[in-house]
């Protein structure tokens, strides 16, 4: 079976996916039946060649899409270290929206992840203390998230104002994520870590609203119904939903 959906550019999305960090195709993982980044390249990848056919997110206004990619690069305003890949970028007429997908990953064991001396720097602005203020406060440990990678959504942040404020367009973060029933091998999601989950997104939600970079999520189970309401998209949607169940 190819790792690739009918009417994915397989050509485009391999090049997006081979300058990122961790090359999930040469590595093998794309091929797995739990793989994320599987998920959202082909989910997105379709819209590539076709953004007008994306329909709107919930929410956003400025539609058509002008553009869709894969895997992109959110440089902070630095030149050194390691800068934030979303998985996927539209780019609206007004907007530039970020999509941080998840398939699996909050139902693991959490990976560390912490943030370097250098995001202290005052570079982030007014606008953006909301973030900044939860940053300080996951780094002393007076909030923790035990579902939700709330440091990597904080970076995601940093990177997308930085590079919509240099596109001259509103910055949005959308967390993008599954909630699937079961695993692979058929074993049962615990119900627990899904309502875990759940709260931890409406807590971080609750905490950065307010901020230049605005902050929504929506699962994918949602999305794929929005897609398949529409003509242009509803084929693809049906493919990805037989794909990629549970979702």
């Amino acid at each position: 079976m190819s790792d690739f959906l009918p009417g994915v550019p397989a050509d485009l999305v391999t090049a997006c996916l081979s300058r990122a960090p961790g090359n999930e195709i040469r590595s093998g993982k794309f091929s797995s039946p739990e793989s994320s980044s599987a998920l959202a390249a082909n989910g997105f990848g379709w819209f590539m060649e076709r953004a007008g056919k994306l329909p709107p997110l919930p929410g956003l206004a400025g539609w058509p899409a002008k553009r869709v990619e894969v895997e992109a690069e959110m440089r902070f305003p630095w030149a050194g270290g390691r800068h934030p890949w979303l998985d996927a970028v539209i780019e609206t007429s007004s907007s530039l929206i970020g999509i941080e997908s998840k398939r699996y990953e909050p139902f693991r064991p959490a990976k560390t992840n912490s943030f370097a001396d250098g995001f202290d720097r005052p570079v982030w602005g007014d606008q953006m203390e909301r973030y900044s203020s939860l940053r300080r406060t996951l780094v002393n440990g007076a909030k923790r998230f035990d579902a939700l990678d709330a440091v990597e959504l904080i970076k995601n942040a940093y990177g997308l104002r930085t590079q919509a404020k240099a596109l001259g367009k509103r910055p949005v973060l959308i967390y993008l994520y599954a909630e699937p029933s079961h695993w692979a091998n058929a074993r049962a999601v615990d119900p627990d870590r899904i309502a875990l989950h759940q709260a931890d997104i409406a807590r971080f939600a609750g905490i950065v609203e307010g901020d230049e970079v605005s902050f929504g999520a929506v699962t994918w189970a949602d999305l794929l119904k929005i897609w398949a309401a529409s003509a242009g998209s509803a084929p693809h949607a049906a493919r990805m939903q037989e794909r990629f169940a549970p979702l």
